[in-house]
């Protein structure tokens, strides 16, 4: 198993750790819909983490590499899905970014309501251009809603990779902790939301975000960004 789930004092710390890059795959996904269904069920907020200086690397490239046209859909339709999850889901998410975090892995950073990230030398950032890849909506819709207008170019379009101290300026985080320190410094801020009356927080983190997640909803079976 890549995704573990340890419920203490009503907060879900639900870690990612494949051992190497934390690369999103159908199975990862899979498991961290698993733990999320455990944490809504038995928490008031969750903490998303990865492995020691790495968050995630984003989608498993390897896999990729056979995908017909159907299974690219079928990973965007899950990614999709997985993303409204977290950012309209009804608990406190807080992301501890433990070290790197690209593409798929930074928008699901994007995607958690609150980001304490690990000072040091790690790169977090979308590199869909470098790549040659497009970005998918729910991309797009995380990078308008969270992102600072004067980074959205740089960050998305011209794929800049920032450090930590960088992606607080950028909108990737809200604030820094040293490495040993930033699951606690998650898990204490969890723990202070999920104090807070659960019905108001659930309702104003989907009306808040009804535009983006209406958006990205629209965007599952239909993503204009793949090429035939």
């Amino acid at each position: 198993m890549s995704i573990s789930v340890d419920i203490q004092n009503d907060v879900a710390l639900i870690t990612m750790d494949d051992g190497k890059a934390n690369a999103i795959n159908f199975a990862l996904m899979e498991q961290l819909n698993a733990a999320l269904d455990q944490a809504e069920a038995a928490a008031k907020a969750i903490v998303l983490t990865g492995r020691d200086g790495r968050f995630s690397g984003g989608f498993d490239l390897g896999m990729m590499g056979s995908f017909t046209r159907e299974d690219s859909v079928r990973l965007l339709d899950r990614a999709s899905e997985l993303v409204l999850r977290l950012y309209g889901g009804p608990l406190p998410v807080v992301a501890a970014c433990t070290g790197h975090a690209i593409a798929m892995g930074v928008f699901l950073l994007m995607a958690c309501d609150t980001r304490i990230g690990a000072a040091g030398n790690f790169k977090l950032g979308a590199n869909e251009s470098i790549t040659g890849m497009t970005l998918p909506v729910f991309a797009v819709e995380l990078a308008r809603d969270r992102l600072s207008p004067l980074h959205q170019t740089r960050a998305m379009i011209q794929a800049f990779i920032y450090d930590p101290e960088g992606a607080v300026e950028a909108g990737y985080l809200d604030a820094l902790a040293a490495p040993d320190q930033v699951v606690a410094r998650a898990t204490a801020i969890a723990g202070q939301l999920g104090k807070l009356p659960g019905h108001a927080y659930a309702y104003q983190k989907s009306a808040m975000r009804k535009p983006t997640l209406d958006a990205i909803r629209a965007s599952i079976g239909n993503h204009p960004n793949l090429r035939n």
